[in-house]
């Protein structure tokens, strides 16, 4: 039997809102969301998937409609509505694409972009004081941190503070945020004229809280490397690590 995630007061807290997503209760549910968590935490192919889970293509086929319907990205956001917004924390994390992603048969994006580690994708990731995930988007790896705060910064809960790094020092970015009252804690970089003198060191100091929320994600392998050819579902294994990260709230 391989190794399950879900302990009964895990699947407690997550059955209720699965079925409030209209997610048909059938007698097997426990095991495909298992499934799914194990292909999430191993990386492997959607038919290696053990045969104790279930037949594969069934899990598959249930995954990428909950992901086509944007059921998997609803959980998430239903499991961290108690988030502490306080405080926010952005950053963005590189994710090396697999050749299995390339080649979906569609002419729309899927978020693949050329960087200097060849195929990339980019989690564009926003944390509350706890560390908890509260909004992400993803993007090509062509895409840098200041093209996308912008729309990440807008979806994200009031707060009294924005703290990023240096490379989201922008005037258009620190006065959306000044506009949307609170404050921009984002140091600026060698060359600016402006100084660092109304700097919040003791808040920026915390910062570490997004970079340690990228490397739990990423110890799911599905996460740290893209194997998905569809933007929508690597968006769902994203949305569903980020949930597994509020079920012990």
């Amino acid at each position: 039997m391989p190794r399950l995630m879900l302990s009964d007061e895990f699947w407690s807290k997550l059955e209720k809102i699965l079925l409030q997503e209209a997610i048909y209760n059938k007698r097997n549910l426990r095991m495909t969301v298992e499934g799914i968590l194990y292909r999430m935490r191993v990386g492997c192919p959607w038919r290696d998937l053990p045969k104790a889970f279930g037949c594969w293509n069934s899990i598959y086929k249930r995954f990428n409609a909950w992901s086509l319907s944007r059921k998997w990205f609803r959980i998430f956001k239903a499991l961290s509505i108690d988030s502490d917004c306080e405080w926010e924390f952005i950053d963005g994390s590189y994710v090396k694409a697999h050749q299995h992603s390339a080649g979906a048969a569609s002419q729309e994006s899927q978020a693949i972009g050329k960087s200097r580690a060849g195929n990339t994708t980019k989690i564009h990731l926003a944390v509350d004081g706890y560390g908890l995930p509260v909004e992400f988007e993803i993007t090509g790896g062509e895409i840098n941190d200041c093209s996308a705060a912008p729309g990440l910064i807008t979806k994200l809960p009031d707060t009294k503070a924005i703290v990023a790094d240096k490379d989201y020092d922008s005037e258009c970015i620190r006065e959306q945020i000044t506009k949307n009252g609170a404050r921009a804690v984002i140091p600026r970089k060698r060359n600016s004229l402006k100084g660092k003198a109304d700097m919040d060191w003791g808040l920026y100091r915390y910062r570490h809280l997004v970079e340690n929320t990228f490397a739990r994600l990423k110890q799911y392998r599905a996460i740290a490397t893209r194997y998905d050819k569809l933007k929508r579902n690597y968006e769902s294994m994203v949305a569903i690590a980020c949930g597994y990260l509020w079920l012990p709230m």
